[in-house]
């Protein structure tokens, strides 16, 4: 998953200010971001805290290493059967 190069504060600005009635085309052109990436922060951040929103992507960078480690554990695996049915 590629990084964002916002920090979770910046992104909580971003939601605050679209909040508080800020057009949407002035908060994109402040932060050099499409109108599509603001509306995708709201949805997948809004209600959150900075906190939270930190916790939220430390929790999917540990998803996306487990679902890999779990792949590597399913090729040795199919290795494995492959082997025994050789013998």
């Amino acid at each position: 998953m590629k990084k964002s190069k916002f920090t979770e504060s910046q992104i909580f600005e971003m939601i605050k200010k679209s909040e508080a009635g800020v057009i949407a085309a002035d908060i994109c052109r402040e932060y050099g971001i499409s109108s599509a990436t603001l509306y995708r922060f709201k949805a997948q951040y809004s209600g959150m805290d900075p906190s939270m929103m930190k916790r939220l992507r430390e929790l999917e960078d540990e998803n996306v290493r487990l679902k890999r480690m779990y792949a590597n554990a399913q090729m040795d695996n199919e290795i494995l059967k492959e082997t025994l049915k050789k013998i």
